[in-house]
């Protein structure tokens, strides 16, 4: 949307059109993200503008409240434990789809990736039903399994990007050299695809700490998440706390994608250090 060098009446109003609509579309898409933030920090009872005061008093009640803190551990021991295996399984099924040779890998990907498009709420039902039968439905083992199936086609398709520029030749000079698979995938391979393996493991544990139709089908009173406890507040009983909880949850999610960001740009510039 740059102006021409010598710009005319016409395109300097088609220009300013643009950038005036391009605000409208970020505002209309940011603006309800942040409302729950001042909202948090009401001294009132009540979802209301103007505020009645400022005060932390939900921030206590979300911090110091057993019920609270109960839930925001559920959802850190749940989503570490999603992170930990979509990440690894994710990785290792990119790095097989990579592989040229291997069959069938116009038909596996979208099967793989069938979980972004599915309803959740399908998901939910089926894997319910599965687990009910083989004993997983309430346990957190079965929470984190599938979680782990809606967060791991995020880590295959941000590793699959980033072996996209990764030449394989590398990987026959360290068996050449006499590497065992497992060290030229650990020394000249992963550093390489980290930037994308540490994206998908954002994008992994955003997915489950968010996550809240599954938990509905698949918890019981004492595994209650960070959101479901938040929906179990909307419908129950409207408090601030709600929007105290939400505000963390969007710090912690923003957090987590700077860290992340900041992480494989450093990989990215020690591996491009190293390549020279």
């Amino acid at each position: 949307m740059l102006l021409s060098p010598y710009p005319t009446n016409a395109e300097r109003i088609r220009v300013a059109a643009l950038w005036f609509w391009c605000v409208l579309v970020l505002i209309f898409l940011v603006v309800p993200i942040f409302v729950p933030v001042p909202l948090s920090f009401n001294s009132g009872s009540f979802f209301t503008f103007p505020l009645a005061g400022v005060s932390t008093r939900w921030y206590e009640v979300v911090l110091g409240t057993p019920r609270w803190r109960a839930a925001i551990g559920n959802s850190l021991l749940i989503g570490s434990g999603t992170t930990i295996l979509a990440t690894v399984l994710g990785t290792l099924t990119a790095i097989g789809l990579s592989d040229p040779k291997f069959p069938g890998r116009r038909f596996v990907v979208p099967l793989l990736i069938s979980p972004l498009i599915v309803p959740v709420v399908v998901t939910a039902v089926g894997t319910y039903l599965f687990y009910a039968r083989i004993g997983l439905a309430n346990t957190y083992g079965g929470i984190i399994l599938a979680h782990t199936v809606l967060a791991s086609p995020f880590v295959v398709v941000t590793v699959s990007a980033s072996l996209a520029g990764f030449d394989r030749n590398l990987m026959r000079a360290t068996s050449i050299l006499g590497a065992k698979p497992l060290t030229g995938f650990l020394r000249v391979m992963l550093p390489l695809i980290l930037p994308g393996v540490l994206s998908g493991a954002a994008f992994a544990f955003v997915t489950s700490f968010d996550e809240v139709v599954v938990v509905q089908f698949l918890a019981n009173a004492q595994q209650r998440t960070l959101p479901l406890e938040m929906f179990t507040g909307l419908r129950e009983q409207l408090s601030p706390a709600i929007t105290a909880a939400a505000t963390l949850m969007m710090g912690l999610s923003i957090l987590l994608l700077i860290v992340a960001n900041l992480l494989a740009r450093r990989s990215r510039g020690k591996a491009g250090a190293e390549s020279e």
